[in-house]
């Protein structure tokens, strides 16, 4: 299984402390404590670190100056502090200087799992370095392929990372553009600052532009303290807006002034503020067929699209299917505690057959499912036979996003093939939800109900109706026939 992230945690409230590491513990992190400000700048330096959890008010080295020493030393290694009332505008000066994000105490223990774990993610995607092609590089994330699609996209890459100028990067769901701009990040001049990434569709629109933009203090019900923006993290670096084709009207207003005068406003305030961000914009959505509906700004268009860069959807590239399989076996056989098992020429060409609406994201779903039916043997062409059979299309639409998932199945019901999207997808969406659950509590029930908010027996139900419920031990004198 993949190795739990390790957070330093620093708190000089004993209490407080071993509270917190217990929670995060029985949330899948390793906890290192220190109680003082020096001590946890110096344990930096000794180990590696997903995340560093901090007390802004601290003896020895106070929060603000360990940020400072951090972002210098260390600029991808998110830091998120906790502040009481009083010192909140050094917790936003903090921000400033490059922490990842604060909590105001009290806080739920639910917010801070959710800014943790964003921040640990966060992190991720600066520090995993994105393998291209005919690299040595090790790496978890890699640009595979030999064929000459992909390869024009990387000499592409290539030609537009060290530019000053905003990418737009388009391709079917499931192709990879996330890992594209991550390439384009960690290949231009600021590599070291900054890269925060935002999918426009997962965001309830009412909350995106305070997302991107932050708010002022009472700007809305809710808004109890002034926040930073994604765009004021991001300043310096590199800000990826994903499903860009799903941004609002409203927003779109403020994201092309940003573009236009590197400058905006908090969402209820009037101070002018300037970033220096690149903007790497990505979707799947005709924005041209967009822009004569009257849903996408033409003028904003023409901002994201200085440079665009296309990616091939897996049908146009279905030589590299086999080199994509081999790679997914190899990443992810070791998590599910296997050897890499082999698979034969006639099972490539079965996966090679298949038309992948999903592209590549799909393929690694399969290629998983294919890995725990093989049970450490070789992958025969009846596994995949079955496994590609057994797909769920709207479990797999939910795992690409919810709104492409529903525009899916409203254009389906339009076309009169179902009469039931509501159901589809309720349905698919729950049993995405407790399979992704089961799988990361490591099958542990009572950890994922906690998790989604049910009873246990509630989850038990719901997982047997699912077809989700794991098989029951064998009792020692058992024996299979």
């Amino acid at each position: 299984m993949p190795i739990a992230p390790q957070v330093l945690l620093i708190e000089d409230d004993v209490s407080l402390a071993t509270n917190l590491a217990e929670v995060l513990q029985e949330n899948g992190f390793r906890v290192i404590l220190c109680n003082r400000g020096d001590d946890g700048l110096q344990r930096t330096r000794e180990e590696a670190f997903a995340a560093v959890l901090t007390d802004l008010r601290l003896p020895g080295l106070g929060g603000l100056e360990l940020v400072r020493q951090l972002q210098a030393a260390q600029p991808r290694l998110p830091v998120v502090l906790m502040t009481a009332h009083g010192t909140i505008e050094t917790a936003i000066e903090a921000t400033k200087l490059g922490a990842y994000d604060y909590l105001q105490k009290p806080f739920e223990m639910n917010s801070l799992l959710t800014v943790l774990h964003n921040a640990v993610n966060a992190g991720r995607l600066m520090r995993e370095p994105v393998k291209l092609p005919h690299t040595s590089e090790e790496s978890r994330s890699a640009l595979v392929g030999n064929s000459s699609a992909m390869q024009e996209v990387c000499k592409e890459i290539g030609r537009v990372a060290g530019k000053p100028v905003t990418v737009l990067v388009r391709g079917e769901t499931g192709t990879g553009k996330e890992l594209i701009a991550r390439a384009i990040y960690q290949h231009s001049q600021r590599a070291k600052a900054p890269f925060i990434a935002i999918n426009c569709a997962a965001i309830p629109e009412n909350l995106l532009e305070s997302e991107l933009f932050g708010h002022e203090r009472g700007a809305f019900t809710g808004a109890e303290q002034r926040r930073i923006g994604r765009f004021e993290q991001a300043n310096k670096g590199t800000l990826f807006l994903d499903e860009i084709g799903d941004l609002p009207p409203q927003t779109q207003v403020k994201l092309l002034r940003v573009l236009q005068q590197q400058t905006f406003q908090r969402v209820g305030g009037s101070e002018a503020i300037s970033v220096d961000v690149r903007v790497i914009a990505a979707t799947h959505r005709n924005l041209e067929a967009m822009i004569r509906e009257g849903t996408f700004r033409e003028d904003l268009f023409h901002r994201l699209n200085v440079v665009c860069l296309h990616l091939p959807s897996l049908r146009e590239r279905r030589v590299d299917i086999p080199i994509l399989v081999r790679h997914f076996l190899e990443k992810y056989a070791g998590d599910f505690g296997v050897e890499i098992p082999s698979i034969s020429p006639e099972s490539l060409a079965a996966l090679q057959a298949d038309p992948w609406p999903g592209n590549v994201r799909e393929l690694e779903n399969v290629t998983r499912r294919l890995i725990l039916a093989a049970r450490g043997l070789s992958i025969s062409v009846g596994t995949v036979h079955q496994t590609l059979a057994a797909r769920n299309p709207e479990s797999a639409l939910v795992g690409d996003s919810i709104a492409a998932s529903a525009r899916e199945l409203l254009h389906r019901a339009q076309q009169g093939e179902i009469l039931d999207a509501h159901t589809r997808l309720l349905a698919a969406a729950e049993r995405e939800i407790l399979a992704q659950a089961i799988q990361l509590s490591e099958g542990n029930q009572t950890k994922a109900a906690r998790w989604l908010g049910l009873s246990r027996i509630t989850l038990r139900e719901k997982l047997k109706q699912l077809g989700l419920h794991p098989e029951p031990p064998e009792s020692p004198g058992s024996s299979a026939d």
